[in-house]
C-alpha cells in the first residue's frame, strides 16, 4: 500500500468505432498541418485564482506543511495555442460560457490568415446550437472546428473487453 494521489477520469469510453474514426480524421488534419495546408489551434478554458488547491502530502510527524492563501476573484482564460507556441488569450472575470466562447472564437476568426483547424473537446459550452449555428459562417472565413471524441456513460472499459 501506498498514499497515491485519485485521479480523475471520465464517464465512460468512447465507441470504438467513432474513437477510431475521430483519429483517422485527426491524423489526416496532421498530415495537412504537415503539407503546410491548414494551421492547427487548440482551444481550452481554464481559471486562475489565489487559493491554492493542494489535495494531500506526505508530512514529518508534528510538522504541517502550510501554503499561504487568500480569497481572489478568479481570472478566467480561453486561449487558442497553435504548435508554433503562437498563444491568443481571452481573460475574463467572468464564468467562461457558450456565449463568450462563440465570440472569442468570432475575434479569433477575423485574425486568421490561412485555413485554420480548431480542436477542441467536448464540454457543453463547445456542443450546443449557438456554436454550430456559427459553423457555416466560420468556415467561409477558412476557420474549421474539429471535436475530439465524445464519451459515453454507457459504455465502460469492462463491457468492450
Amino acid at each position: 500500500m501506498g498514499w497515491f494521489r485519485i485521479k480523475k477520469t471520465t464517464a465512460g469510453e468512447p465507441l470504438t468505432s467513432f474513437y477510431e474514426k475521430k483519429v483517422e480524421e485527426l491524423e489526416e488534419i496532421k498530415e495537412q498541418e504537415c503539407r503546410d495546408e491548414i494551421e492547427i489551434v487548440y482551444v481550452d478554458e481554464t481559471g486562475f485564482c489565489l487559493t491554492p488547491y493542494v489535495p494531500y502530502a506526505w508530512q514529518e510527524n508534528k510538522k504541517r506543511i502550510k501554503v499561504k492563501s487568500s480569497r481572489s476573484k478568479r481570472l478566467n482564460v480561453l486561449g487558442f495555442l497553435s504548435k508554433k507556441n503562437l498563444l491568443e488569450v481571452y481573460s475574463f472575470e467572468c464564468s467562461i460560457n457558450s456565449d463568450i466562447v462563440v465570440a472569442c472564437i468570432d475575434a479569433f476568426s477575423k485574425k486568421i490568415t490561412k485555413n485554420t483547424v480548431l480542436i477542441m473537446d467536448n464540454s457543453r459550452i463547445h456542443q450546443n446550437n449557438l456554436l454550430w449555428n456559427k459553423e457555416i459562417e466560420w468556415e467561409k472565413l477558412g476557420l474549421k472546428i474539429f471535436f475530439l471524441p465524445t464519451y459515453s456513460p454507457q459504455l465502460n472499459l469492462i463491457e468492450i473487453l
